[in-house]
């Protein structure tokens, strides 16, 4: 028999010196947010780190993708103490958040009790989640990063995955959910270099590239009859001048760009559209190429600057 690796645990001090510096700076990267995001069955999607909450800092502040709901996480690469869990609370009502997620070395089971009392007597909005982070190698291997739930809203994700096959589609939603599935099969097929994420019955579907201030945008207007790619910056004016400084240059290179800092609200936009009609089902290949060669330019562009 051949010789087999041991799994071993390695110190989260050993990957990570600092939680803020390092770890929250990690952990707010879209590939490895997306690992906590499939540990926890939400699409997260980054509003901020060290968001001012008062006169405290929540490491990441965060909304479901495609929804309304806000997410805050609090990282202690130590055991769980008082201090934390009067922060996360601190911080769900400053933010008005509905999922509140720990992420610690050790969960101690005083703490757990509390979380899990804390699910069981706020209302059915309120979510808390604690969770172990591990990290293992097998041998010389790369370190592997591991989210290990240790408590979580009774039922979780059987009420998640029932809330999406029981929710009731309108014509219009059902035509958006099969484009953005057929969209995404013609990605993968054409080995386009996208960053593809879950679908959704909606007139977007987002696509992160590299980036945590702004992310490419993909949308169909079914009333103006309108298909558009984008470059979204939900919460950076910053961003947007620095792109714009560039705008003649970037300009040259991708023609018919709108450039929307809209400034009354928090989020800018850089547009880029056509013609397309959601009920043409004849013509969606046509949009998908269109779609996904402009995706490829935006993403190749605006990661210059």
């Amino acid at each position: 028999m051949e010789n087999l690796g041991r799994v071993v645990q390695v110190d989260l001090r050993e990957i990570w010196k600092h939680e803020a510096t390092n770890f929250t700076k990690w952990l707010s990267k879209p590939e490895n947010l997306d690992l906590l995001s499939e540990e926890i069955d939400i699409e997260l999607s980054l509003i901020d780190t060290e968001y001012n909450v008062g006169r405290f800092n929540v490491d990441i502040f965060a909304e479901e993708a495609n929804a309304d709901r806000k997410v805050i996480i609090e990282n202690q690469l130590e055991r769980t103490d008082h201090d934390h869990l009067g922060k996360l609370i601190t911080y769900a009502s400053g933010l008005d958040a509905e999922i509140i997620v720990w992420i610690v070395k050790e969960v101690l089971e005083e703490h757990q009790q509390a979380i899990d009392w804390l699910n069981e007597n706020t209302n059915e909005k309120i979510n808390f989640f604690a969770i172990k982070m591990e990290v293992w190698k097998i041998g010389n291997s790369e370190p592997a990063p591991k989210f290990h739930i240790i408590s979580k809203p009774n039922n979780w994700s059987k009420s998640v995955k029932q809330s999406v096959q029981t929710s009731t589609l309108t014509e219009t939603k059902f035509l958006q959910l099969n484009f953005w599935n057929n969209f995404k099969q013609y990605a993968q097929d054409k080995n386009l270099n996208l960053r593809l994420r879950k679908t959704n019955p909606q007139h977007w579907y987002d696509l992160s590239f590299g980036r945590t201030d702004c992310h490419i945008g993909l949308t169909i207007n079914s009333q103006k009859k309108e298909l558009a790619c984008e470059i979204y910056i939900p919460n950076s004016k910053e961003t947007f001048e620095q792109f714009y400084k560039n705008k003649d240059k970037i300009n040259k290179q991708i023609q018919g760009l709108e450039w929307m800092e809209l400034p009354t609200k928090k989020a800018s936009r850089i547009k880029k559209k056509t013609k397309g009609d959601l009920k043409k089902q004849e013509k969606w290949d046509e949009y998908f190429e269109w779609l996904g060669k402009t995706a490829i330019i935006l993403q190749e562009t605006f990661i210059k600057y």
